[in-house]
């Protein structure tokens, strides 16, 4: 586990390419869940922290894989976007929303874990582990970002990616169309989060980027 910022931790994954698939460690709350083979790996990194909550940025596979198996091991309630809570709760869902394509299918069956039952709906606006909830929709209906002003950290899952995640090459990205049911909307949320000028951003997928200028030309060249 690697410190990124006050408070906020990068945890590595199951699978051997770094930065593949992220989950965050904000203050005493889990961010996303990455994929169901990566739980056992998530686990053990917890161990001996302590965990009040884990949350998600979005409802999809890789993001809420080990979500049921973290949160009946620690004991520690589930928070999701409020859009995104029928998904969480009944991941067969999220095959209605997201294009139809073999991609999708495949990682579906791959990487999706067990619904479970959502503790605490996360709005606009509300306040998690010290970060502001964003709501960030377009990647999934629901998706949602974290934002600390103080010290302008952004943990923003999927609006952006930092690598191909078809071909680990890495660098600035919009998510994959065939990924995203609404790329025009997440364009909007693209350009929502690139006026903030963070000082670090956190992705879903590629390495974490200290780079403000070029994150915030990035957003509004999209």
């Amino acid at each position: 586990m690697k410190e990124l910022a006050p408070g906020l931790w990068q945890l590595k994954g199951a699978l051997p390419l770094p930065n593949a698939i992220n989950t965050y460690l904000m203050g005493d709350v889990l961010v996303d869940a990455g994929a169901r083979f990566d739980a056992n790996k998530i686990l053990k990194q917890l161990e001996g922290r302590d965990l009040a909550a884990h949350a998600l940025t979005h409802a999809h596979p890789d993001h809420q894989g080990a979500s049921k198996l973290v949160c009946e091991t620690r004991g520690v309630p589930f928070w999701v976007p409020v859009n995104d809570v029928h998904k969480a709760e009944n991941p067969e869902l999220i095959r209605t929303e997201q294009p139809e394509s073999l991609v999708n299918k495949m990682f579906f069956k791959a990487m999706a874990g067990p619904g479970h039952v959502v503790d605490r709906a996360l709005n606009e606006g509300d306040e998690v582990a010290g970060f502001k909830v964003l709501d960030v929709p377009g990647h999934s209906k629901g998706h949602v970002a974290y934002w600390r002003e103080s010290d302008r950290v952004l943990v923003l899952g999927d609006v952006l990616n930092n690598m191909d995640v078809f071909t680990g090459i890495p660098g600035l990205r919009q998510p994959k169309k065939m990924l995203t049911p609404d790329p025009s909307l997440n364009l909007t949320s693209i350009k929502k989060l690139g006026v903030l000028e963070p000082s670090l951003v956190c992705f879903g997928h590629g390495a974490p980027l200290r780079d403000t200028a070029k994150f915030t030309a990035f957003c509004e060249a999209a």
